[in-house]
């Protein structure tokens, strides 16, 4: 069970129960929730909450009821009611650099566990900086990136370490693929996140010069470059996205990870053609983003909530591929799933919820990754649910285990 006090009324509250993401979070809480479950959905609107639950309830959803609670991000007054109320609380609230920080606060100063699906560094890292020691002080734990920004990469690294020899330096390189479109509230975040570069990078740099280093082990970022791999089915390119650093920091986290530990990110495209378009489209919107006239219009291509369909979804895969070498061992390890933006991440932050409420977890509090965390648990879970972690291929001595041993 979660460290924070079962007499709380609730065992978890979900915060945007009535946006895109969220709806589908409701739901798969609702089909997956243990018996016992006790749950709020939680939103501004107390007619779109009730529409949520009637959608649930009459979908015949094994789980309780939840109950509705009606709070707003812009009075933290009723986001500390919940959080006080609550042992985890989830959020699907974003862009979370705008809208996300009130929530945090709470949590941290009730002791509540907090899970989100931000995939926003400087967000991340001003809330590091904020309530970080708060949530020490009093048990919380605040774990950041639950969606697929970043758990198929921060849990297939930790899966890879697995494999590996212990006390000895590895390297992981992870290479992602997938043919699933950004989620609108993806969207507003990485043009939010482009618009407030400078911002971002103060708030890295006030993070490092406090975070500090893990004491005798290494953690580093392999050098980045393009290059061609066949055997993945295209071209590798660097993936500048928050993944990366979340697994560098759970390497920083456990010493599973070795006494020097390097990690590379990387996009996998068929062609050198559609890297090229790629990276002239993300380069025309930072170029735009700080830009508020621009900024309005970027924003205005694509709503925050909307969702493609249903068989759209169905339709939609992700593949990581991890190669990972140490100790005179190479292996190859897979993380697979379906549609990413949407139906995957809703099953990841419910998952992550379910797993802070109820599973028997390592001592933990702060700011954690989820390999940190939740790690063995959260990774059973999920295969549990459909997401596939496979060892593909070995070189070398054989052996078997996860990171917690073997």
């Amino acid at each position: 069970m979660s460290r924070v006090q079962g007499a709380r009324r609730y065992d978890l509250a979900l915060f945007g129960a009535t946006g895109f993401t969220g709806g589908l979070t409701a739901e798969y809480l609702a089909g997956h929730g243990p018996a016992e479950l006790r749950w709020a959905l939680v939103g501004r609107s107390r007619a779109k909450l009730e529409r949520v639950a009637e959608r649930l309830a009459a979908a015949g959803s094994p789980a309780p009821a939840p109950d509705l609670l009606v709070a707003d991000a812009g009075e933290p007054a009723s986001l500390a009611a919940v959080a006080e109320a609550s042992r985890v609380v989830l959020s699907t609230v974003g862009p979370y650099a705008l809208y996300g920080e009130p929530l945090v606060a709470a949590c941290a100063a009730a002791g509540t566990d907090y899970a989100d699906l931000t995939g926003e560094p400087e967000f991340v890292d001003r809330m590091w900086l904020g309530y970080h020691e708060e949530a020490e002080r009093n048990g919380a734990r605040l774990v950041h990136c639950c969606g697929f920004d970043s758990i198929p990469h921060d849990l297939g690294a930790y899966f890879t370490v697995g494999q590996l020899p212990e006390g000895v330096p590895l390297r992981v390189d992870g290479y992602v693929s997938s043919n699933a479109r950004f989620s609108g509230g993806t969207y507003h975040s990485a043009v939010n996140a482009f618009a407030r570069g400078r911002q971002t990078l103060a708030a890295a740099k006030r993070r490092r010069a406090r975070e500090g280093r893990p004491a005798g082990r290494a953690v580093h970022s392999a050098k980045a470059g393009v290059e061609r791999r066949p055997e993945l089915g295209g071209w590798a390119v660097p993936l500048p996205t928050i993944d990366g650093a979340v697994v560098r920091r759970s390497a920083a986290a456990l010493d599973r990870y070795g006494p020097d530990f390097t990690y590379g990110h990387h996009l996998v495209a068929k062609h050198l053609a559609t890297v090229g378009a790629l990276a002239g489209g993300v380069g025309a919107v930072a170029l735009l983003a700080p830009l508020p006239p621009a900024r309005k219009l970027l924003l205005k291509a694509k709503a925050p909530g909307e969702g493609p369909s249903e068989a759209d979804r169905a339709r939609s895969w992700f593949r990581v591929a991890f190669v990972g070498e140490g100790g005179g061992r190479r292996v190859l390890t897979e993380v697979s799933g379906g549609d990413p933006g949407y139906t995957e991440t809703s099953k990841m932050l419910a998952e992550s919820g379910l797993c802070l409420a109820f599973d028997d977890l390592p001592p933990s509090a702060g700011q954690v990754t989820t390999a940190a965390a939740m790690g063995d648990m959260l990774l059973t879970r999920l295969q549990r649910a459909g997401i596939a972690f496979r060892a593909m291929e070995r070189h070398g001595e054989s052996g078997e285990g996860g990171p917690g041993g073997d």
